[in-house]
């Protein structure tokens, strides 16, 4: 349980640094809803994806290594 917490707040960091990268530099002030919407979307499924790939690099580094 303390690795799963461990691995999830990691990779939960990593997620909202990607998030913020996208949304700051690639993304900057939506012209209209839509395109916040698109670009709330966008970071988000960068961000999950991101912490959901390192997450399980960290759970199959510990475990299989």
């Amino acid at each position: 349980m303390k690795d799963a917490v461990k691995t999830g707040l990691i990779a939960g960091l990593m997620g909202l640094l990607v998030s913020f990268f996208v949304n700051y530099f690639r993304i900057p002030i939506p012209e209209s809803v839509l395109n916040n919407a698109l670009g709330n979307g966008i970071s988000g499924l960068l961000s999950g994806f991101m912490g959901g790939f390192i997450g399980l690099l960290m759970y199959l580094k510990k475990n299989t290594g």
